[in-house]
């Protein structure tokens, strides 16, 4: 048998001990060598090397995302612009003075203002402030109270020891910039912004003689641009320089310096338009020369957000509603109002798509961007027909005789009426002692529409016959079919600031007249035709024509397509609608779902063609020679001592595809705003006719009211 010699327990520790111990002890003896190396043998090289040589980090913004229409056109883009930059050099003042001017002589040649504050003139010397601010500066700047403005101005000179030119108006430049470093403050990583948007020839000056200018840095910013002036402006928004509030809030992930979106688009989808900067490496001599930069983290672009609108159909729209409220101001329809405002929407019928939304008068979100000018801030703010609000969303307006349709369809529905229903018109709803209201047609011809059923009574706009309905079915039913047709409540759009309006009722009644909450007969005669506490926005409105010409199904309007992000990918539905209810507040509402007898719409359908085809119809003038067979409904709503006119429709009557609804504040007869929906449908449905202007002053009463 062989023995082996087993090494005890002990001994392995020992000798692991002592292996540990030699490599500590020579680890130990390397950094001794490599810091005697670095402190004694190359100290003074690497002490050289630290004070010439500073590492900056620069942001490299990243491109805001672009805003487009339905077919890709671009409404909204960001210019990559060029900005100069000016960090603080271990130089002497002298150098510094020098770097400035040579700095100076380059913008001027290329025409690029740059910061000038200083508040002394010369040729002749004088103070460019009021008295009252420039006791305050001579305080702050350490200066006599009764010193003359050439003694100031020498003072500065002395204080910035500018000794490279004896040029006065090169000493002022000099002075100009110095001072409002002596402002906004620098430093080796925090620079000022010289000038901004300078042309790529400065740049290329800048760079290829970087050794005369100290400290300066070319920085590439994206500047919004908005490409098509004031088209869609109130669906767009406008981005703008971040506020100190919304800064408060937003620190991790903007600057002081960011531009954020204020309104529309640009507001509500801000957190998918920015974009996550990048950081650039910027290796700088003490002298300020830049001797290398590299990109250490790339810029990611922002995401593109795809509109439903289309830019031409858009544009169409806009000039026609700008026409018509034109028209109408001067007289154009043998009658003249004082109107300056009104709003138009162009739905997709079956998907709830808006193809147009127009609102006038309108803005240019152009003269947001870098700061808008206090002229243009008061011309918008004073302009008594508030251009910078979306008329289309945010306002709401009792919507007249148009509102009939819902009256009729409530009436079928419930049984008070049905299809062979003839109610007499007399003229004066005598009903109730207290409250005897006319139809309109009594008005003008001291007589009533006589007997008609409910398509006659929609194409006549017979009042008469819509107090009689709502009568016997009450406010209750009536507000209850209202609802379905999804007014009196948000539409959810992708758009701030969306009012909800309101549905008459006795709730509403009861909350909006707190002195007066009981509810009448009159009451509910007045909310047939429109009236009462019946106010709704022009989206909301063309929701409710939409339901109508697609058969009753509710749908759910957008203005937005998809977002597609950076690489390509696009984001959710779901994730859209979620995001958009919870940045905008919007809670979704229970609607009671009806199933509306098919029979009831076409015979309400009818009624409308009947208003834009039969001879009798409120709107057959604009539309009897028109190639595509329309179903509309005038209507005029007072308002206070005016009269709000509103026209809507739907096309091709046989196979619906559009519903458009306008309104023009003050705009006197529904009748008149019906040209915007002809002019509207021609663009839509490619016919591009040439529109005859027809004399109105000839046209029996009769077919312009209501």
């Amino acid at each position: 048998m062989i023995r082996r010699n087993k090494t005890p327990k002990k001994a392995n520790i020992n000798l692991r001990f002592n292996l540990l111990t030699v490599v500590v002890y020579i680890i130990g003896i390397i950094l001794i060598v490599r810091l005697f190396s670095l402190q004694i043998v190359h100290g003074a090289e690497y002490r050289e090397q630290s004070n010439t040589r500073l590492t900056r980090e620069s942001t490299l913004e990243a491109a805001r995302g672009e805003i487009l229409d339905r077919t890709g056109a671009t409404l909204v883009t960001s210019d990559m612009q060029f900005s100069l930059e000016m960090y603080k050099t271990k130089i002497d003042d002298n150098q510094l003075n020098i770097s400035i001017l040579n700095m100076i002589q380059v913008l001027e040649k290329y025409g690029v203002s740059y910061p000038d504050s200083f508040p002394i003139s010369i040729n002749p010397y004088a103070f460019t402030i009021s008295d009252e601010e420039l006791v305050e500066w001579k305080e702050d700047n350490d200066l006599d109270e009764n010193i003359s403005a050439e003694d100031a101005f020498n003072e500065f000179v002395d204080k910035y020891e500018i000794t490279n030119t004896t040029n006065v108006e090169e000493i002022r430049k000099i002075i100009a910039i110095r001072y409002q470093i002596s402002i906004e403050g620098y430093s080796s990583t925090k620079s000022i912004t010289i000038a901004d948007n300078i042309p790529r020839e400065a740049v290329a000056e800048f760079s290829e003689s970087s050794d005369k200018f100290a400290g300066i840095n070319i920085s590439v910013k994206p500047v919004r641009e908005y490409t098509s002036g004031t088209l869609a402006s109130h669906i767009l928004g406008y981005a703008s320089q971040i506020s100190s509030e919304e800064y408060e809030t937003r620190k991790d992930t903007y600057s002081q310096n960011d531009i954020i979106g204020k309104t529309g688009i640009e507001y509500v989808f801000e957190e998918y338009l920015k974009g996550k900067n990048g950081t650039r490496q910027i290796d700088m001599a003490v002298d300020g020369t830049t001797t290398a930069e590299y990109v250490s983290e790339e810029a990611i672009s922002g995401s593109d957000v795809v509109l439903t609108i289309d830019a031409n159909l858009q544009k169409v729209t806009e000039d026609a509603l700008a026409a018509n409220i034109q028209k109408i101001s001067s007289g154009g329809f043998g009658q003249r109002f004082d109107t300056n405002a009104g709003a138009c929407v162009v739905m997709n019928v079956n998907s709830g798509e808006i193809l147009a939304m127009a609102s006038y008068p309108t803005y240019n979100p152009a003269d947001f961007v870098g700061g808008i000018s206090t002229e243009n801030w008061n011309k918008y703010n004073n302009d008594s027909a508030h251009p910078l609000v979306n008329k289309a969303v945010q306002n709401s307006y009792s919507p007249g005789s148009t509102f009939k349709m819902v009256t009729a369809i409530a009436g079928l529905e419930s049984g008070v009426i049905d299809l062979n229903t003839r109610i007499n018109d007399t003229g004066r709803y005598t009903k109730y002692s207290d409250y005897q209201p006319v139809c309109w047609y009594y008005t003008d011809y001291r007589r009533g529409h006589g007997w008609l059923n409910v398509s006659q009574a929609i194409e006549r706009s017979c009042n008469y016959f819509f107090y009689e309905t709502a009568d016997r079915m009450g406010i209750d039913t009536l507000a209850r079919f209202a609802r379905y047709f999804g007014l009196g409540s948000k539409t959810g759009v992708e758009l701030p600031s969306e009012t909800s309006g309101s549905v008459a009722s006795k709730e509403t009644k009861a909350e909006l007249h707190p002195d007066d909450p009981s509810w009448y007969a009159g009451n509910t005669l007045q909310a047939a035709i429109g009236q009462q506490d019946n106010s709704f926005s022009p989206v909301q409105m063309a929701r409710y024509i939409s339901i109508l010409a697609n058969g009753g199904n509710r749908i759910q309007p957008t203005i937005v397509r998809t977002i597609r992000r950076a690489d390509g990918s696009e984001v959710s539905k779901e994730e859209i609608e979620s995001f958009v209810n919870q940045k905008l507040g919007i809670e979704q509402e229970e609607v009671e779902d009806i199933d509306i007898n098919q029979e009831y719409i076409d015979a309400v359908l009818a009624g409308m063609e009947s208003v834009t085809q039969d001879s009798s119809g409120t709107a057959y003038v604009r539309f009897r020679d028109f190639d595509v067979t329309v179903g509309g409904k005038t209507g005029s709503a007072e308002a206070g001592d005016k009269v709000n006119a509103w026209f809507v429709g739907f096309a091709p009557f046989e196979n619906p595809e559009i519903a458009i609804v306008v309104i023009v504040e003050n705009g006197g007869h529904g009748n008149y705003t019906a040209e915007v929906v002809r002019d509207i449908m021609e663009e839509y449905f490619g016919m591009n006719v040439e529109t005859i202007e027809e004399d109105m002053t000839a046209e029996p009463f009769v077919q312009i009211m209501n």
